[in-house]
């Protein structure tokens, strides 16, 4: 079973953030985000945060598209 990465990104001046995280992974993503938002040292606000934060939930609630894999050895029978 294939499980599905996603990516996250936000360039700000000349400092970038990129996120990979899975779908089990979105409550610590958020978190972290949050992290981010309250250390003095980034200059990541809170409403950069909030920005993201939002587009995890909506990205989340997307029905994920259907792929169709075909075997293109199918076994003999």
């Amino acid at each position: 079973m294939e499980q599905a990465m996603n990516v996250l990104a936000l360039v700000k001046d000349s400092e970038r953030y990129i996120f990979l995280y899975d779908d089990e992974s979105t409550p610590e993503l958020l978190r972290t985000l949050g992290k981010f938002a309250a250390d003095k040292e980034l200059n990541f606000t809170w409403y950069d945060a909030a920005v993201l934060s939002q587009k995890v939930r909506r990205l989340k609630q997307k029905p994920e598209p259907q792929t169709h894999r075909h075997n293109r050895f199918p076994e003999a029978a």
